[in-house]
């Protein structure tokens, strides 16, 4: 799943992340209760939407830098 859709991937630790800082600026504003578990599933989102996104990153880049090797792989024999 990953290897096929690391836009998807980046997409969701994106969004993990945007809660993570979200979640504690409405505590502190006062609109949100500060509680423990809100601040863990905050810290929790965070941290995992970090790592999502590298993750999906790695790939996306993996996947594409194959791909420009095998076209360049192609060039070069075609010009010999």
């Amino acid at each position: 799943m990953i290897t096929e859709h690391p836009k998807k991937i980046i997409a969701i630790g994106f969004v993990l992340v945007l809660f993570g800082f979200i979640g504690p600026f409405l505590m502190v504003l006062k609109i949100l209760e500060s509680s423990f578990v809100l601040n863990f599933l905050s810290y929790g989102a965070s941290i995992s939407g970090l790592m999502l996104g590298v993750i999906g990153s790695a790939t996306y880049f993996r996947m594409n830098k194959s791909r420009t090797e095998g076209m360049e792989k192609g060039e070069h024999s075609e010009h010999m």
